[in-house]
């Protein structure tokens, strides 16, 4: 057997080189190969030389041509694998069993598609770890019955993916999306919590509410019955920072922790609404501040 890892970059140095180290320690179970394939979509950071420093496979795609969907089409079609594993460039794998967890489902019970549980670091916000502990919960559940999935940490069957390819006009959630397409044709999707990596957001508060803009702007596609008024933002901004702050009342309490919350689910839900109502077609300047945002 072997498995690719397919990485997306662009301008990824930050953690690049940890996520590759610790794709590099991964212990298989059975015989196998690992190849690690970097889709690059114009980094011009020190993106590449890591790349190159650690042997793997590079491959360009376009700014122009790139979307989430594109550049994992791109990767899979440049791979050998029989099992495609998707892992964000700063998702870094939690121990050397992350990778044989992550496959076993495909390789024992003939599950489609797999994803991985997620955790915050030392800089993630306190509000995305309670989203992370929300999606990504402690116990697995083998099979599915939704199609939530997330290709920051995902594994797809090469021969699934052959006739079922990632949508490329999506702004974001193009792991749902295709989810949601095998759900419907009586294929299974797959979560396993003991395949864990650390989810790294380092961002800028514009930086998260565009991420939640555009993932909304998908949404309309994936599910156009979700519909997000002005008193629903209002609704889930104050409910969400209100449970927050109870949970970090065990903590213990900061100024910045609170002001923290407060900008994160605003950003958040904001985001949420503002991409729900945006019923223009996808320009190439909205392309842009989605895709590669100052």
């Amino acid at each position: 057997m072997k498995i690719s890892i397919i990485i997306r970059t662009y301008n990824e140095e930050t953690y690049l080189d940890d996520v590759l180290r610790g794709v590099a320690e991964q212990r298989l179970s059975r015989d196998g190969l690992i190849e690690v394939v970097i889709v690059d979509s114009g980094s011009e950071d020190g993106t590449l030389e890591i790349a190159k420093k650690h042997k793997c496979k590079v491959v360009h795609i376009s700014q122009d041509e790139f979307t989430f969907g594109a550049s994992l089409n791109v990767g899979c079609a440049s791979a050998g694998g029989d099992v495609c594993v998707f892992l964000s460039g700063h998702c870094i794998p939690e121990g050397d069993k992350w990778l044989d967890h992550l496959v076993r489902p495909i390789v024992e019970q003939g599950v489609s598609y797999v994803y991985g549980r997620q955790i915050g670091g030392a800089v993630s916000k306190f509000s995305e770890c309670r989203i992370f502990a929300k999606y990504f919960p402690g116990q697995s559940v083998i099979p599915q019955h939704g199609f939530f999935c997330n290709n920051a940490n995902a594994a797809l069957k090469r021969d699934v993916w052959e006739s079922n390819r990632f949508d490329e006009t999506l702004t974001g959630l193009e792991d749902m999306e295709l989810a949601k397409r095998l759900r419907l044709n009586g294929m299974s999707i797959a979560y396993v919590s003991e395949a864990a990596v650390c989810h790294i957001h380092d961002e800028s508060w514009s930086k998260v509410r565009n991420r939640y803009e555009r993932e909304a702007y998908a949404l309309r596609r994936i599910m156009p019955e979700v519909h997000i008024s002005l008193l629903d933002f209002f609704r889930y901004f104050l409910s969400a920072v209100g449970l927050d702050i109870r949970a970090l009342s065990v903590q213990g309490f900061s100024v910045y922790a609170l002001y923290e919350i407060v900008m994160y689910r605003f950003m958040q839900y904001w985001g949420g609404y503002v991409g729900n109502k945006e019923h223009r077609m996808l320009s190439k300047e909205m392309k842009e501040k989605y895709f590669y945002p100052k």
